[in-house]
């Protein structure tokens, strides 16, 4: 599988990776063959993702100029994408590059990995923004990255499967939440899974 992973809490999933999964992680800014967070030990000022933090790489790994690497993402050759988000709405559209009145350096390629066909997009994030504010709505309020781009929301509290057209399903939940917990923290209604399940954990 080939998987691009956004900056913050996307990147973290480099580091879960189950021994015997293949796993070929790609950055925008021309590598594949990512690997995870660097110790203070093995850190490369030089080697950077697209979000300007110190990465390693695995055996193998490939080096390539920016053109290239969205060649590979507008070709639909990854295969799945990781992002974060500051809003997502039932339906699966996105808002994650730009919040208006507030200085951008510029929107960088989640545009491109949303708008590739066959890519599956992934949304993690933690459920509300600071002050409880819902993140996940009926409408996004802020610019939109893609529409109907979402397949799946993953939070601290629960994970949501996206239908572009029937909307929201909640198929996990985290221990110590209920359902009622997500639906007050949810600006938007959702269908609630028959074979709704705990939250999967990666053990330790």
């Amino acid at each position: 599988m080939y998987a691009n992973l956004g900056i913050g809490m996307p990147m973290l999933a480099s580091n879960y990776i189950p021994p015997g999964m293949k796993v070929h992680l790609q950055s925008e800014n021309g590598i594949l063959g990512l690997g995870g967070y660097p110790t203070k030990e093995n850190v490369d000022p030089d080697l950077i993702n697209a979000g300007k933090e110190t990465v390693t790489v695995v055996p193998g790994a490939a080096y390539f100029a920016s053109d290239e690497s969205f060649a590979m993402i507008r070709g639909g050759h990854v295969e799945l994408s990781i992002l974060g988000a500051m809003q997502v709405s039932k339906y699966g559209d996105l808002a994650n590059w730009m919040i208006p009145g507030v200085l951008v350096k510029g929107m960088g390629g989640a545009m491109d990995l949303v708008a590739s066909y066959g890519t599956k997009v992934v949304i993690t994030m933690e459920h509300t923004a600071k002050g409880g504010k819902p993140k996940i709505l009926n409408k996004c309020s802020l610019p939109l990255t893609g529409k109907q781009c979402v397949d799946m929301i993953i939070t601290e509290k629960c994970v949501f499967d996206v239908d572009h057209e029937k909307g929201l399903t909640l198929v996990e939940i985290a221990d110590g939440v209920s359902v009622q917990d997500v639906i007050e923290t949810t600006k938007c209604e959702f269908q609630v899974s028959p074979d709704l399940k705990p939250m999967q954990q990666i053990a330790e």
